[in-house]
């Protein structure tokens, strides 16, 4: 046991399995008590269990101070929700981490309207939802953390994702913009892009993506050299960079973005400016012809095609 959060109160929505749960678990090992969120759903959003009351039991079996709530993070009442259980059971709230979420996968030719508004529901709405919520009262107590969880889908992108992705992808906008908004009042907000072997990761469908792209030639940028198998990243590694940033010791680090993945944690900037090609105004705007002739061997040389075209089958 640690005392990091020591008397630090946090709610972390999607903490009844996975990243969540490992997240909660470690906060309650440094002294925080811990609202559970989760509505037991599959890993498609579908159904309902009480997986909240499980660890909620486990937590309090090992003598930490938790309750569970199951509302979803999808409406702004359910965040409302979340949030209040926090201060109805422990009288007020420290830290958010909002780990809630869920796959419906599908190529965008194939993809539906309700699977693309239900997981943009869930991650990008629901981060919203609940950061909204807590961010009422941190402004009021001139104090808090928020923890969103981005992805590297959303960061660089991934093949049959463009619903998680985008809502991903918005999600590190979102706490840019919310870390701008909240610093003045003494909060943090940064995000985690997590790579882990969960029941979102661990299915027959991501090892038939995986070996589509290998078969196809499709890369991911963003790696370098870390080159992961993510049947080896417990989630439970995740736990303590989130520690970390929920802590007193991170109070000057806002706005940012850190992947983690087993032992390697990284640095994200946002995108910028690699290469730049420019003229003066005396010499005028640029011309297609001129790009055409330009740009391959300046903007993009050495750039390759992440996807490229396939014989027809």
């Amino acid at each position: 046991m640690g005392d990091w959060l020591k008397d630090k109160v946090a709610v972390i929505t999607g903490s009844g399995r996975g990243i969540g749960k490992g997240i909660a678990m470690a906060f309650v090992e440094q002294g925080a008590k811990v609202v559970i969120n989760d509505l037991g759903a599959s890993s498609s959003g579908e159904g309902a269990s009480k997986v909240a009351d499980e660890v909620v039991e486990e937590i309090k079996q090992a003598g930490g101070e938790a309750v569970a709530n199951y509302d979803s993070v999808a409406s702004m009442e359910g965040g409302e929700r979340i949030i209040q259980t926090a201060v109805d059971a422990f009288g007020r709230l420290d830290i958010l981490c909002t780990c809630a979420g869920f796959l419906r996968d599908r190529m965008l030719f194939n993809m539906s309207e309700e699977e693309w508004d239900s997981v943009l529901g869930v991650h990008l709405k629901g981060t919203f939802a609940c950061s909204k919520a807590a961010a009422i009262l941190f402004r009021q107590q001139r104090s808090g953390r928020i923890l969103t969880f981005t992805s590297t889908s959303g960061l660089y992108g991934n093949t049959g994702q463009c619903n998680y992705s985008a809502a991903k992808s918005g999600i590190a906008g979102f706490t840019k913009v919310i870390s701008l908004d909240l610093g003045r009042y003494g909060v943090t907000v940064n995000s985690i892009a997590p790579m882990a072997g969960t029941r979102m990761t661990l299915t027959d469908e991501y090892f038939r993506a995986r070996k589509l792209r290998e078969d196809q030639g499709i890369t991911r940028e963003g790696f370098g050299d870390f080159t992961p198998e993510v049947e080896n990243l417990p989630p439970e590694h995740v736990a303590p960079l989130a520690v970390y940033l929920a802590s007193d010791k991170a109070s000057n680090i806002n706005g940012q973005v850190i992947f983690i993945g087993g032992g390697t944690i990284s640095y994200v900037a946002p995108p910028r400016p690699i290469k730049t090609i420019f003229k003066s105004e005396s010499e005028g705007r640029w011309t297609v012809d001129e790009l055409i002739d330009i740009v391959p061997s300046t903007l993009v040389a050495g750039v390759g095609n992440p996807s490229p075209p396939q014989p027809p089958k």
